[in-house]
C-alpha cells in the first residue's frame, strides 16, 4: 500500500468517526450500523470501525459485544488510544460515560497513557 493509500484511507476512517459522533448525537443507530458494518468490510484491519461499533452497542444496550468489538479493535492495533480509553471507561461497575470516537477524545496524562 503506498503513502497515498495510507492517507485516503486515513482521511476516510477519520471522517466516519466525525460522521458516527454525529449520528449518534441524533441517535441515528440504523444509518450508524450500516456505515459501520461497510467501514468494517472495507477497512477489515482497521480498528477504528471495530471501537465505533462498540460505541454504537455500547449507546444501544448490548454491552458485552461492545466490549468485544473494543478489545477487537484493541487487538488489531495495540496503539490505537480510543479502543484502550473504551475498554477502561466501560470496563469498570462506575463508568466515566466518556467515551473515544477517535484520538481527538483520549485523555492522557502527560506521558501518553
Amino acid at each position: 500500500m503506498t503513502n497515498n493509500e495510507l492517507n485516503e484511507n486515513r482521511e476516510t476512517l477519520t471522517a466516519l468517526c466525525e460522521t458516527i459522533r454525529d449520528l449518534i448525537s441524533m441517535q441515528d443507530y440504523q444509518t450508524c450500523e450500516t456505515l459501520i458494518c461497510q467501514a468494517i468490510g472495507a477497512y477489515p484491519h482497521a480498528p477504528q470501525p471495530h471501537n465505533l461499533i462498540g460505541i454504537l452497542l455500547e449507546k444501544t444496550g448490548d454491552h458485552p459485544a461492545a466490549m468485544k468489538h473494543f478489545r477487537a479493535a484493541w487487538a488489531l492495533d495495540p496503539t490505537y488510544l480510543p479502543a484502550r480509553q473504551n475498554l477502561e471507561c466501560y470496563g469498570t461497575f462506575f463508568s466515566n460515560g466518556r467515551c473515544a470516537y477517535d484520538e481527538n477524545d483520549c485523555i492522557t496524562d502527560g506521558t501518553g497513557h
